[in-house]
């Protein structure tokens, strides 16, 4: 009788990996594509030079025009003063109007005046009335005043309107100035010391160029993300990419994260080279925070910009629907006009757009130097609203995977 054969053993040769090793590799793996696919991104930004001068321009050029052509600045307008007065306080008026704000004041006849206007030689004539100081002094008891006229050449526009506040508050300072002398309580009773914290000289170049690069960073960043998923659709890589073993997420994760980096390279290097360097603007705050800042938002712009292009089919209706997406946000986030002076049902709407609360924490930092406590919350809610359209973007670029 032959024995039995022997059953071969139930433990298997080689156990499989544990479950939590599995979950490792597959996230290095999905890394690994994020990675090489948003390598890919960056060299096809790198051979489109009209991307890359756009780029240029934003972050150099364009802040630079805006931070050095502010028309609310006034810079060596031509004065003349017509002094029938001949008087201390009109001498005391003339040595008031000095560069860089105007030229220094020439005096001219009144029948001169009519004529250098025609001519375009002023912008602005300044008439001292006969017995202008003793007409002031005799009527200040009685709360009266002599006028003083003042001639504006309006087809100079932008020096017209900043110029006429800046010679009213000069005028009305000097006089006040002039009056407290013959006062027999010359000391006043309170007074006001004013200090500026960031722009202390109130240059319109300085708020200028730093919304500019805020601006800029909200505009290069959905224009790039946009872009690259159309140049992807027109050239018909995007079926490549749908046979590969890659995930919609991982595809919207590398565009996000290569267009990101060179935004925010750019814009660190813009602070430096354009703003500290060449303007001489003092940025007051923390730049590592900014950038901190600067991040959040982009991800939540280059997830917009994704979800634009998934609507759009080409390039051109890309270009119409940025227009009317990025005026409202840039309008109406509080960098051009204060919120406060909005209606308040357009200061709540805003409130679910990032450049809101990028703005507000970007002026916080780089203008009054607010830490990490004061900024924590527009952070937040930028992050919030960032994973929203990032979901809101995954879920469009699906539908339209399947669709091609």
């Amino acid at each position: 009788m032959t024995a039995p054969l022997s059953t071969p053993s139930s433990t298997p040769l080689s156990t499989p990996p544990r479950r939590k090793g599995q979950v490792f590799w597959r996230c290095w793996q999905s890394l690994d594509r994020i990675y090489r696919l948003g390598g890919k991104e960056l060299w096809s930004l790198w051979r489109d030079p009209v991307m890359l001068l756009l780029i240029l321009y934003s972050f150099s050029l364009n802040i630079y025009v805006a931070g050095t052509a502010m028309p609310e600045t006034l810079h060596k307008a031509p004065l003349a003063i017509v002094d029938l007065d001949q008087s201390a306080l009109s001498q005391r008026l003339r040595d008031a109007f000095y560069p860089p704000h105007f030229l220094k004041p020439e005096l001219i006849s009144q029948a001169e005046a009519d004529l250098a206007l025609d001519r375009g030689q002023y912008t602005f004539v300044l008439t001292i009335p006969p017995d202008f100081q003793q007409q002031l002094l005799a009527g200040r008891a009685q709360h009266s005043a002599p006028k003083i006229q003042l001639s504006i050449d309006a087809t100079r526009m932008s020096q017209a309107f900043s110029g006429n506040l800046y010679i009213d508050r000069i005028v009305n300072q000097e006089t006040q100035r002039f009056l407290a002398g013959f006062s027999s309580n010359s000391e006043p009773k309170v007074d006001l010391v004013l200090r500026a914290r960031f722009n202390p000289t109130l240059s319109g170049s300085w708020f200028g160029s730093l919304m500019e690069v805020i601006n800029a960073v909200t505009l290069i960043s959905i224009v790039l993300t946009g872009a690259a998923l159309i140049r992807e659709r027109e050239h018909g890589t995007i079926e490549h990419l749908l046979v590969m073993p890659v995930s919609p997420a991982e595809i919207m994760l590398a565009k996000i994260w290569s267009m990101a980096l060179v935004v925010l390279t750019v814009t660190v290097l813009s602070l430096y080279g354009v703003i500290e360097y060449v303007l001489q603007v003092q940025v007051a705050g923390s730049v590592p925070l900014f950038a901190l800042c600067a991040l959040v938002h982009l991800f939540a712009t280059t997830s917009l910009g994704i979800f634009m292009a998934t609507v759009t089919k080409s390039m051109p209706q890309f270009g119409l629907l940025l227009i009317m997406t990025l005026l409202p946000l840039q309008m109406l986030s509080g960098g051009v006009t204060p919120r406060e002076s909005m209606p308040e049902f357009i200061q709540q709407l805003m409130l679910l757009a990032p450049t809101t609360h990028f703005v507000a924490a970007a002026q916080g930092i780089l203008y009054r130097g607010a830490d990490f406590a004061l900024v924590w919350q527009p952070l937040c809610w930028m992050l919030l609203i960032g994973v929203v359209l990032f979901m809101l973007s995954l879920r469009r670029f699906r539908q339209s995977l399947t669709a091609v």
